[in-house]
């Protein structure tokens, strides 16, 4: 089953939720939706469900239009973000529930429910209530009971935004596996650039209800087409600085004139905005090339087994992320340091002129 957009739009209200849209997802494909809370994701999600129909344009599914047709008249699952169970049924009646609506015959609906539990991992949970369940418990029973239906369509939005960060990872592992199993087209909603790069398949970049960029996950990584969008595909946000090309120098903001790295040798003189990653902006020199800035610490914030340090140079807002856990004094000025061969270049349209080569889409590269 092929899903199509077709200038698709939503206005509530007179506000535009979803600007003039086309899409097109291929069958049997895994999609991540990539953006912002409130970027559209939820609004694009209800209308492939037919939860909501399009102010303009048209639904295309296997080339027949669905625009008109109500999510009960389409083989689609949806699991949101909460836990949506129903707290009186046992796992097994949960799982079960869209089944026994549909009419389906209790052997069958016996064979299936066993089945995608065994997936899960829920075999010991299936005579428990909700309430007698975990979290990660919780949201496995409601993915079952998604998955059960054998949907053509299985749209998951911000699946495992509620659960902590140690049942996140290991979820998304599974989800990964239990993905490749699924012949459905599938459609995943993430705030988190990091789960994007993780689940990988093909990325859509949702922005104030556009679609900026889509391509393979690793891909729209390495190669943002705007700022934009290399700004929602990093976390932290993609640092820039405006900067200027000479023939065979470079300066990013105050900082000192340096050779041009290679990737960016043919870009014509002229002024630039310059990106680099938080990761890639250092506390430590590495190459005697590398770029020196002086920036004043506004604050050393610390996450598990990193430490962001917020800084301003030039009155611009930065981040580095630093391994290991690191005390800095807010008023301090450190020197960070940014190797040329990780520099991103935007026009002045803000439209990419130039990525770095080679490096790994890997999240901690």
């Amino acid at each position: 089953m092929a899903l199509v957009f077709d200038n698709v739009s939503k206005i509530v209200s007179g506000e535009v939720h979803l600007h003039p849209t086309n899409l097109a997802l291929a069958p049997g494909s895994f999609n991540t939706l990539l953006g912002r809370t409130g970027a559209g994701k939820t609004t694009l999600m209800r209308l492939m469900a037919g939860l909501d129909r399009p102010s303009s344009g048209r639904i295309l599914l296997n080339g027949v239009d669905v625009t008109r047709r109500s999510v009960r008249r389409r083989n689609v699952a949806m699991v949101y973000q909460q836990f949506i169970n129903y707290p009186n049924f046992t796992v097994y009646e949960n799982v079960a529930c869209p089944l026994r609506v549909a009419g389906v015959e209790r052997p069958e609906i016996d064979r299936r429910v066993r089945e995608v539990v065994e997936l899960l991992h829920l075999e010991d949970c299936l005579h428990r209530r909700p309430f007698e369940l975990s979290g990660g418990q919780r949201q496995r029973t409601a993915l079952a009971r998604a998955l059960v239906k054998d949907a053509d369509l299985l749209l998951l939005d911000e699946p495992l935004v509620n659960l902590d960060y140690k049942l996140r990872e290991q979820f998304r592992a599974e989800l990964r596996e239990l993905f490749t199993m699924r012949e459905a087209i599938i459609v995943y909603a993430t705030a988190e650039p990091h789960e994007t790069l993780a689940l990988g398949g093909e990325t859509w970049i949702v922005d104030e209800g556009r679609i900026l960029q889509h391509g393979p996950a690793a891909a729209v990584y390495r190669h943002p087409e705007s700022v934009e969008a290399a700004q929602i595909f990093s976390d932290p946000p993609m640092n820039t600085v405006t900067g200027r090309l000479g023939d065979a120098d470079l300066q990013v903001g105050a900082g000192e004139i340096v050779p041009k790295p290679e990737h960016l040798r043919d870009l014509p003189i002229g002024s630039y905005l310059f990106g680099v990653r938080p990761n890639h902006l250092r506390t430590d020199r590495r190459s005697a090339r590398d770029i020196e800035i002086l920036a004043r610490v506004k604050l050393a914030e610390i996450s598990g087994s990193e430490t962001s340090v917020h800084l301003e140079h030039n009155g611009v807002s930065w981040v580095s992320q630093r391994d290991g856990v690191h005390s800095l004094a807010v008023g301090e000025t450190i020197q960070v340091y940014i190797e040329p061969q990780t520099l991103f270049a935007f026009d002045t349209r803000g439209k990419l002129a130039a990525a770095p080569e080679n490096l790994s889409a890997r999240w901690s590269q």
